[in-house]
């Protein structure tokens, strides 16, 4: 028997290499009103938040302090620019398909992501994974984010299964996942995803 019934991707920074694409695209719609986005910055408090969270962040980082609420105005801007960035380029690892697959007929597949359906769907599509998937989870299906244990429990409960290895990039990501029961691993390049997760799931033959 396989030690788990289900494997749980994160999206960004796990399936894709979209945060550096996240960073740019909030940049520059903000920067316009005097707040300035440097890498630094989203990688150390952003990665793994959703959205609403980091206008608090980028607010308070003003100098004078802005106001989230004008800050979330550029939300949609956001967001229209980075589907149109990942549109024309989005970062998968090659063979990412193939490996979906290959690891479907062992185990139900899904995708717990802090972003948006709009912001990973059509991607999902796009690379040829969002076929193999039970279940997309969403930061629009849950009203607690990571690292609260609600977008993994959400994920469980769609795929009907109780244990599971959650694939993840953040700290917030991976203490959403043990929260709701759930293993974890860390992976810190989406080149080198299925070579960590192949070894994890090696572990344990």
């Amino acid at each position: 028997m396989p030690e788990f019934q289900a494997i749980l991707f994160d999206f960004d920074g796990v399936l894709v290499d979209s945060e550096p694409v996240h960073c740019d695209c909030w940049r520059e719609v903000l920067a316009p009103l005097g707040v300035d986005v440097t890498w630094e910055v989203y990688a150390a408090h952003c990665v793994g938040a959703v959205d609403s969270k980091m206008v608090d962040i980028f607010a308070a980082l003003a100098d004078p302090p802005a106001d989230p609420a004008k800050l979330w105005e550029q939300y949609p801007l956001k967001k229209q620019r980075f589907r149109e960035r990942m549109a024309a380029h989005a970062p998968f690892a090659e063979g990412v398909s193939e490996f979906f697959r290959e690891l479907s007929g062992q185990y139900k597949l899904g995708v717990v992501s802090s972003s948006s359906h709009a912001e990973i769907e059509p991607f999902l599509e796009a690379a040829g994974i969002r076929q193999y998937l039970g279940t997309v989870v969403g930061g629009d299906d849950v009203k607690r984010h990571k690292p609260a244990p609600d977008p993994y429990i959400l994920a469980g409960e769609r795929l009907g299964i109780r244990s599971a290895l959650a694939v993840e990039d953040s700290t917030p990501g991976i203490e959403s996942a043990v929260a709701a029961g759930f293993a974890a691993v860390r992976v810190t390049d989406p080149a080198r995803m299925m070579e960590v997760v192949r070894a994890r799931l090696d572990r344990n033959g």
